[in-house]
């Protein structure tokens, strides 16, 4: 019996019908799939390697986006070179910082004031007088930091309270500026301290137990010395050099010791340069952002963020656990510190410069908020998300996120969730298996940061649109980097190489491990405190300063950092 081709093509309605769907389903999943935000060949090569290699060392790093041949970025703009030029002239329009709603041109005019009255009424000489500044981050910290280095007068601030007796006894300041609630400890302090003859304390605020005198030392009033400099005609030191030290910024590594970060102009616009492109550049900070930080201005990167908000024009605050000073009790880094900046007069936050407690208490409490609104809605719109990051691509937009997700981020940061469109996050480790669930629960872009004492800015800081995520070893295994989620390449103006690795396995293709050293415009020099006298440690000839932690990099030029 002979067929025919035509035999072998009957079909009926149904099997039409189901080709269709089948079809329509094919088309809707490619149409729909979510398609990643940055282009995976970006993130497969994150840091420009040097050719060459020394024996004992890896080869020198740079962000990728600089390049081995391009000049390192010294300053956010051609025409900011000193810090008071972060204070733009061409810049009026008000913002509000911390409690204080000002204008560029108010807040130059009251720098000014402030430091034309501090020079006529304690005699504070330029280049050569200091000044410690005990304050918490506040409009008046800002103040008396820019007065100070508009007229060459070096300032030093402390990381922790502990470094106040030390500095005292070693290195007594030729003025102290500090909170009334902390007048009485100081006085004590420096009473201990047989230092009594150097001192005149500017107290900011009213002292709740009345004025407070000691033999020898000096008391005046921050509102006081600011009318006199308002009311006397204006002092206009010489400009300084852009490598002038401006600041020292006392640290310690571990307890009994005494550390100083010795920055320039030039050390703080460089990480100001820096800080400023960690997020995506088709979403630039702009003045109608709002920023708040997790970190001191007393250390040198919670002081580049400060200075990178009065550049941009933008709201500014720190949270209540950056304190040390105000003698409040010691807060956690967790939702409460987040929520407690809503009592300040700003507006939303827009981006966060957290630290790795803040998001995992953010991640916790947002997720068990989502599972009780609704635990089956919550497990679909979970897997719908993971799926999500597995393609590259993050919203906060999303159907998932309106109807499970926001109401969640409501209820625990509060109204002001839903304007956050970025989040920075250093100053410890950040567990890799932890990251997955904080995007989820966040929906915004995270950048991993890495910071340093001795540097303004970050040191090394991965893509806020790399949501690469890989499968992590368990607890026992030996690889103590393998727990830790990477930080990124160097940033824009630092090179970073390893000390220590070994050869054979970078020769066979491995991954090098070893002392993380870094170099570039925006690393201080490092003050270690001999026995008679202050030295200064430059590095080896070539600048190269260590970072106190070990690394190691990997095949797409990401760091992953230790203590070592």
């Amino acid at each position: 019996m002979a067929f025919q081709l035509s035999d072998y093509l009957v079909t009926d309605d149904l099997t039409i019908l189901l080709c269709l769907i089948a079809a329509s389903l094919f088309l809707l999943s490619n149409l729909y799939k979510p398609q990643p935000l940055v282009h995976p060949i970006l993130l497969g090569r994150q840091s420009d390697v040097a050719r060459v290699r020394n024996p004992g060392q890896s080869a020198v790093y740079r962000n990728y986006g600089t390049g081995m041949m391009g000049r390192l970025p010294v300053r956010p703009a051609k025409d900011i070179n000193l810090l008071t030029d972060l204070v733009k002239v061409d810049f009026d329009a008000p913002r509000t910082l911390w409690s204080t709603k000002i204008t560029n041109p108010e807040l130059r005019e009251r720098f000014m004031n402030f430091g034309t009255g501090l020079i006529r009424l304690t005699n504070l000489t330029a280049k050569e007088s200091n000044v410690l500044v005990l304050l918490d981050d506040s409009i008046e910290f800002l103040l008396a930091d820019l007065a100070l280095a508009s007229h060459s007068i070096a300032s030093f601030t402390l990381t922790s309270l502990d470094l106040l007796s030390p500095v005292l006894e070693r290195h007594p300041p030729d003025a102290i500026i500090c909170h009334a609630s902390f007048l009485p400890q100081l006085m004590e302090l420096i009473y201990d301290s047989a230092e009594t003859g150097h001192h005149t304390i500017i107290v900011v605020g009213e002292s709740p137990d009345g004025p407070l005198t000691l033999a020898g030392v000096r008391v005046l009033k921050w509102d006081d010395v600011e009318k006199n400099g308002k009311q006397t005609e204006k002092i206009i030191s010489p400009a300084p050099d852009p490598n002038d030290i401006f600041t020292v910024s006392f640290f310690s590594s571990r307890p009994g010791e005494l550390r100083g970060a010795q920055l320039t102009h030039q050390n703080l616009t460089a990480g100001v340069a820096a800080a400023r492109v960690l997020l995506p550049l088709s979403s630039a900070i702009s003045p109608l952002d709002t920023i708040v930080s997790a970190h001191s201005m007393n250390t040198a990167y919670g002081r580049s963020i400060a200075y990178m908000a009065v550049y941009e024009g933008t709201s500014f605050a720190t949270l209540d656990s950056t304190k040390i000073f105000a003698g409040a009790e010691a807060t956690a880094e967790d939702t409460s510190d987040l929520t407690n900046v809503s009592n300040l007069p700003i507006p939303f936050p827009t981006i966060a410069f957290l630290k790795p407690g803040h998001v995992h208490s953010l991640t916790t409490s947002i997720l068990e908020r989502a599972k009780q609104s609704s635990r089956l809605l919550f497990q679909t719109a979970w897997r719908h998300k993971l799926s999500g990051l597995a393609e590259g691509f993050l919203t906060k937009d999303s159907l998932w996120d309106r109807i499970v997700f926001e109401g969640a981020r409501q209820t625990v940061v509060g109204v002001g969730a839903g304007t956050v469109r970025g989040v920075v996050v250093s100053g410890g480790p950040l567990e890799a298996a932890a990251l997955p669930a904080a995007r989820v629960a966040l929906s915004v872009p995270i950048v991993n940061a890495f910071t340093n004492p001795l540097v303004p800015g970050p040191v090394l800081a991965s893509h806020p649109l790399d949501l690469q995520s890989f499968p992590v070893p368990g607890e026992a295994s030996s690889d103590p980097f393998a727990q830790h989620y990477h930080c990124g390449p160097p940033s824009i103006n630092v090179e970073a190489k390893l000390l220590g690795v070994k050869d054979d396995v970078v020769e066979a293709g491995g991954d090098p491990e070893g002392a993380l050293f870094v170099r570039g415009p925006s690393v201080g020099k490092e003050l270690v405190f001999g026995e008679d006298s202050w030295e200064q440690v430059n590095g080896d000839e070539e600048g190269w300063v260590a970072t106190g932690v070990r690394g190691k990099v990997v095949s797409n030029g990401t760091f992953k950092v230790v203590v070592a």
